[in-house]
């Protein structure tokens, strides 16, 4: 997807978050929940102006981001290859900070909201969208699972990267079926966590098997 047509979707995105912020704004208490605890039951408020500003400014810092990352690239690390799922990436993370700002607010303005079950399937969602192109990525510093491991060997990151999706889609159908059964939010945050450490970890045991890199006794782990 050209930067051009990337920056319309993210425009488009932000105009539909400052249109339910502007639609639902009267019905909007001056404090409104801003965060759910593990069992789905609000445990933080927060001003309806700073609930309502923060979806729109943080999509259009992602968009920026989208643009801006690819250009300062270094060298041998080039995004271009790349350019186009890593925007689909990028935009699929601002539809989910989309989704939960729009449910947020329509819970501040006192619709029946189950953010238990929104939360978890949106992260489910981008997960599995994630997990899909996971094994498209090209070494770079700023998309993937970057360890000293696979930014120093193109077979590393690959091998890692084709792992990385496979997990991220069962997690995300995982995430999926908790927040569709009422789980616990808990639980949906415990795969997260995971997930984003096992791919780390196993990025370093891929790199010895390919690299044949052991320590012998002389050496200083």
């Amino acid at each position: 997807m050209k930067p051009a047509r990337t920056l319309i979707v993210s425009a488009i995105f932000v105009a539909i978050a400052v249109g339910m912020a502007v639609w639902l704004w009267p019905h909007l208490p001056a404090r409104i929940p801003f965060h759910w605890g593990p069992g789905g039951q609000v445990d933080g408020y927060a001003p309806r102006f700073q609930v309502a500003a923060m979806w729109p400014l943080v999509i259009i810092g992602m968009a920026v981001l989208t643009v801006a990352l690819p250009r300062i690239s270094p060298k041998r690390f080039e995004m271009e290859s790349f350019a186009g799922i890593y925007a689909v990436l990028m935009l699929a993370g601002q539809g989910m900070v989309l989704v939960l700002g729009i449910a947020m607010l329509l819970a501040g303005a006192g619709h029946a909201v189950p953010m238990a079950t929104i939360a978890p399937l949106a992260a489910g969602v981008l997960l599995t969208v994630l997990g899909n192109y996971m094994g498209k990525l090209r070494r770079n510093f700023f998309a993937g699972i970057r360890t000293p491991w696979t930014l120093a060997s193109e077979a590393v990151w690959e091998r890692t990267h084709r792992l990385a999706g496979w997990m991220y889609v069962l997690a995300g159908v995982a995430m999926a079926v908790l927040g569709l059964a009422g789980a616990l939010l808990g639980w949906g945050l415990a795969v997260v966590v995971i997930l984003a450490l096992l791919p780390h970890v196993c990025s370093y045991f891929i790199y010895r098997r390919l690299e044949g890199r052991h320590l012998s006794e002389g050496d200083v782990p």
